[in-house]
């Protein structure tokens, strides 16, 4: 998932490279965490958080999230993720307006969803195309 992790940021800040300029697309994800599966009720969760930095080192942005995997029939699986988004400071978080980095973390996370869904479907060794998140 580590390697979700990063093409979905890579995708995101690409996006906002657009919206707020060159500048952002010089930072790097720098920490990915994921934690063990655990099981409440029919739930499996994992939690994860992602830290990237800006070209001086700083902070840019992070996402702290539960990624979840519920039954949802006798042959479909739900993957859905909850968690907090900390938009980019300065430039990239206020002149852009709140819409925008919305916009932006939802792509991140989309992009995160799919990368997660195409790995368990692989790694399942299922073949064919993912009907959606």
């Amino acid at each position: 998932m580590s390697r979700a992790c990063e093409v979905a940021y890579g995708e995101g800040i690409a996006d906002l490279a657009e919206l707020a300029g060159p500048g952002v697309g010089l930072t790097r994800l720098a920490d990915v965490c994921l934690e063990d599966l655990t099981e409440t009720d029919d739930c499996a969760h994992i939690a994860l958080q992602w830290e990237a930095i800006a070209a001086d080192g700083k902070l840019f942005t992070a996402l702290i999230a539960d990624l979840m995997l519920i039954p949802a029939g006798d042959k479909i699986t739900a993957l859905s993720v909850t968690g907090a988004y900390w938009p980019p400071p300065g430039r990239a978080g206020t002149e852009l307006g709140q819409a925008m980095v919305r916009c932006c973390a939802t792509a991140v996370l989309g992009s995160f969803l799919d990368s997660v869904a195409c790995e368990l479907v692989h790694s399942a060794g299922m073949a064919g195309p993912i009907a959606g998140r």
